[in-house]
């Protein structure tokens, strides 16, 4: 490979080289200064992560009832690659995944049981309040962060010939500079924020894995048993990554979304399937209601609350945006020949609508269970929630091997959908980037995850992601304002066409 041609993937690759063996030699070191870096963004920056992340859902429903949102992301006469329900499994798989099944469960039951948003714990309406802040954590802002993203991509790429890289879609605002040394730093942090990313849902995959595996089978938790577990998704995944897009990540999706529908609809039909649909309808309302007061909820005068804020919301904003290069790139590589207004209704509100069913079953479920007494599910650990959940339900085990063998997909979707984008975004931005590039980045990947999980463990995990994504922030509101300024160009360019044919 030549160096010039390659600049951004050998720069990440020695950036992210030099973190794991930090890690790997000194884990305390690495773990000390996440840590602090984490502490000091979350404290000195939470009150920017809420502002950017509403900005980017107003963005997102500008679009949708502006004119702009007729323009297609290719040309006039490009036809959509694959069927609109291939789509939704694609980008759904890619943009929650292995994040849904370990949340499902926990979540909604540590707001109501451990540590409540509103402080009702164990309440009626603690359980709504949980419910109601799952939802907002899961719904349009996580979406809104991934569209701003994907549409910049995939009109910069599809509609204006650009290369699919991050740099490409600041064109119109800085110019040829993005062909040069700025350009290149962006894409480096565009490939460090998205390791981190996935980084950290590989180690939640693997440390659910080893729960299941600890609730039922007794085996024991330990960093051992998740570097077995991803040492074995590693081979598995890197196998279906050098299938190319089409076939193993298209077929991978599909097969997700037929196992987690399966085990969705045996919790929802032999669950409390009453008070569940009751519960989503309440919520739905409490969600829309509350939408604008829980988006810049800071707590400035309450220091447990904002200690919740920090340690849920402006985490689960940091993600967000960590993935969002990896979800943007791989959105936008599948939404070709789609209108502007169809990409935002889909990408935004059916996979909002499908997290907000799934987390009303399982975490629901849950609550009431253990509102009733029947089971005390929160004093487990977090990875053990929904196999301790399942456990409640006739062919408890039988469903728990289906759960296993749906984070086990989702693993595997994740990191091929990842090690492909990866290799988009430090290649020049090739549509279909070489074996060898994807072999290297499968491999840093898992290594990256091990090390995290060596280092600190899921703590670890979370306090990189929530520093990588503080630069890539400042990016995509560079992506917002170049995107604005191009849809409103062609935009002008239409009407003036359109008043010359009419004179």
């Amino acid at each position: 490979m030549n160096f010039k041609n390659y600049t951004v993937f050998y720069v990440s690759v020695a950036i992210l080289l030099a973190l794991v063996i930090t890690g790997a030699v000194v884990p305390n070191v690495l773990e000390n200064a996440t840590a602090s870096a984490q502490s000091f963004i979350t404290d000195s920056f939470g009150w920017y992560y809420l502002i950017v992340v509403t900005f980017f859902v107003i963005i997102c429903l500008y679009l949708l009832i502006s004119p702009v949102g007729k323009i297609k992301l290719g040309k006039n006469d490009d036809k959509p690659e694959f069927s609109r329900l291939a789509w939704l499994a694609m980008l759904f798989s890619a943009g929650m995944g292995i994040g849904l099944v370990f949340y499902g469960t926990a979540e909604p039951l540590s707001h109501y049981a451990i540590s409540s948003p509103t402080g009702e714990v164990g309440t009626n309406q603690g359980m709504k309040d949980s419910m109601r802040y799952t939802f907002f954590h899961w719904g349009i802002h996580a979406w809104a962060v991934y569209g701003i993203v994907a549409l910049s991509l995939a009109y910069a790429t599809f509609r204006k010939g650009e290369s699919t890289l991050i740099s490409s879609t600041l064109r119109p605002i800085l110019g040829n500079s993005m062909n040069r040394s700025p350009g290149k730093i962006v894409d480096i942090i565009a490939v460090i924020a998205t390791v981190s990313g996935i980084a950290t849902t590989l180690g939640f995959g693997a440390v659910q894995i080893n729960g299941g595996l600890a609730y039922l089978y007794d085996i024991p938790t330990s960093f051992t048993t998740q570097f077995i577990i991803i040492a074995i998704v590693t081979v598995l995944f890197m196998l279906s990554a050098l299938t190319g897009i089409g076939k193993g990540i298209k077929i991978l999706s599909n097969t997700n979304m037929v196992i987690a529908f399966v085990l969705f609809l045996f919790v929802f039909l032999f669950g409390h399937t009453l008070f569940v649909l009751n519960l989503f309808t309440d919520t739905i309302g409490a969600y829309l209601q509350n939408l604008v007061r829980m988006s810049f909820r800071i707590a400035p005068l309450n220091a447990e609350d904002r200690q919740w804020i920090n340690g849920w919301t402006i985490f689960y904003w940091a993600w967000w945006i960590a993935w969002s290069p990896f979800v943007g790139v791989f959105i936008a590589r599948i939404s070709k020949g789609r209108t502007i207004r169809e990409f935002v209704t889909y990408v935004l509100f059916i996979p909002s609508i499908i997290g907000f069913l799934w987390f009303t079953v399982f975490g629901g479920n849950a609550m009431r269970m253990e509102h009733q007494g029947i089971t005390n599910i929160s004093s487990l650990a977090t990875e053990e929630s929904l196999f301790a959940l399942l456990d409640q339900y006739p062919i408890g085990a039988i469903l728990s091997i289906v759960a296993i063998l749906l984070i086990g997909v989702f693993f595997i979707t994740s990191a091929d959908s990842g090690v492909f984008v990866l290799g988009m975004l430090s290649a020049n931005g090739i549509q279909n980037p070489s074996n060898r590039i994807k072999v290297i980045w499968g491999i840093l990947l898992t290594t990256m995850a091990l090390v995290l999980l060596y280092s600190g463990g899921l703590q670890a995990l979370q306090n990189t992601m929530i520093i990588a994504a503080l630069p890539f922030s400042v990016i995509m509101i560079l992506m917002t304002a170049s995107l604005l300024k191009e849809l409103h160009k062609e935009k002008e360019k239409g009407e003036k066409k359109r008043l010359g044919h009419t004179k």
